[in-house]
Order: C-alpha cells, then structure tokens, then sequence
C-alpha cells in the first residue's frame, strides 16, 4: 500500500487556502492509495473554536469525498466540527465510494484548554481499507499506552497531530514506542509552521513494526513523503516473534 503523508503549513483559520492546499496535494501525487493529513487541517488547532469550526455538514467532508473518487483513494485528518450542539475535533477517514469513519478525539489537551471547549469522543475506531486495518488516533491520544492497546484488532496506527516544537522530543519518543509495543506500522503525521499560540517544525515519519524509521519529512518544511506499507513484513514479523501473544489485558471503563 502506498501512503502519502502531508506535512502541512496550516494556514490559521482560513478554510478556502488549506483546502486548496489538499487539491494541490492530491494533483501533484497521483496514484496513492491513502492521503494522510495533520491535525485541523483546515483551521490549525484551535480551542477556542467559535467562528472557526466548520458547521455539519462539513463542506471539507464533501471536498474529501469528491477528491478520494476521483483519485480512487482514501484520505485521513481531522477537522474542527461544530455538530448538534458541541466542538467535536473528529478524525475523518474517507473512502472513494463516499462512504467514510469518524473518530472524535478521546483524550483532549486539558494543558491547552482543548477541554473547555471540546466534546470527547467515547469510542475508538479502527478503518479496514485494501487489506489493512488502521487505529484512528489525534495527537494527546499518543501518550495513552492503554487506549492505544492493539488487542490483535489492527495493523497500522494513523495519528494525526497539531504537536508543537517545545514537545518534539516526547512526540518523537512516544510515535516510535507506539510502534514497538503494539508491533505495528505507525503513520504520524504533524505540521509546520505556526498559529497564534504555538511553533511547530514537524516530525511526520512512517515507522515499521521493529520501531524504524521508513521515511520521514524534513523538519521545518511543507513537504510530503511517500511510504510503502508491506503487510507481508509485519506477518513474518508477528509469527517469528510473537509478542502480542504475551501482552497484558486491560479492563476500560470506555473501549
């Protein structure tokens, strides 16, 4: 499978631009089978999200369904939705039949004052797309090993981000041990640029089962990379070691 992943410069509240920039995308990279996008992709991350936060039914879903017929692809990210009441940042994974899976983010940045603002989600969701099935997870998400716990139920973790540069270490990290502990590929996918609260430089790679890096974005820069998910690689990997077999059972309050 052959993943495009967009290291954005999100442009601050402008929908139009940063929808332009995924047309843009998607002409420029033809032939991919899934299109993976930061974190509010059309807004930046936002936590005071009235005035910013697109109205159900999203405009950018119906740009995200033309655009994955027409290519014959999926494309992955987050948008900030205002639905029924409530600021959902929901992870919109889109199939070219129309058809798509929304996960809104779990665990919200509390730090940043995401919380005040935002509805949780209460579910997590896992997309089954040409023989693969992908964890949807948003940024914050990453530092919850057990939320996170691959219980034999997917193959590749898609984590969309707003991660800013003072955190790039732990984002680093933790994208990595993600990848090791539930012995899957990892597809984490961060801007660049800046909003009015934050930097950020990247960090957007594609990381096997064993934890290595297969390709990656230079840091500080708009950019795209290509990557090839091989699922023969990660069933040699699983059936020569393996250790999900020997993992612990956790009890969630919410699964």
């Amino acid at each position: 499978m052959k993943i495009v992943l967009y290291q954005q410069d999100i442009v601050w509240a402008d929908h139009q631009a940063n929808r332009q920039k995924l047309i843009d995308l998607m002409g420029r990279t033809p032939g991919a089978d899934l299109y993976v996008l930061p974190e509010m992709f059309t807004t930046g991350f936002a936590t005071a999200p009235a005035g910013i936060a697109e109205e159900s039914p999203s405009d950018t879903l119906a740009l995200m369904q033309q655009l994955a017929a027409r290519y014959d692809a999926a494309i992955a990210g987050s948008i900030a939705l205002h639905e029924d009441g409530k600021y959902l940042n929901r992870f919109l994974f889109v199939k070219p039949d129309g058809s798509y899976a929304a996960y809104d983010k779990r665990h919200l940045f509390t730090y940043g004052g995401e919380h005040k603002t935002f509805t949780g989600g209460d579910r997590r969701v896992i997309v089954e797309w040409r023989g693969v099935r992908f964890l949807l997870l948003v940024c914050y998400d990453l530092r919850f090993p057990v939320w996170i716990r691959n219980r034999r139920d997917y193959d590749a973790i898609l984590c969309v981000a707003s991660w800013p540069t003072v955190r790039r270490g732990a984002w680093d990290t933790l994208v990595r041990a993600r990848a090791i502990e539930n012995q899957c590929f990892m597809a984490a996918v961060d801007r660049t640029g800046d909003d009015p609260a934050c930097h950020y430089n990247g960090g957007t790679v594609f990381v096997d089962p064993y934890g290595e890096v297969q390709a990656r974005c230079a840091d500080g820069r708009e950019e795209f990379v290509c990557a090839d998910l091989d699922m023969d690689i990660l069933h040699a990997f699983r059936a020569k070691f393996p250790v999900l077999s020997d993992a612990d059972g956790f009890t969630l309050d919410v699964l």
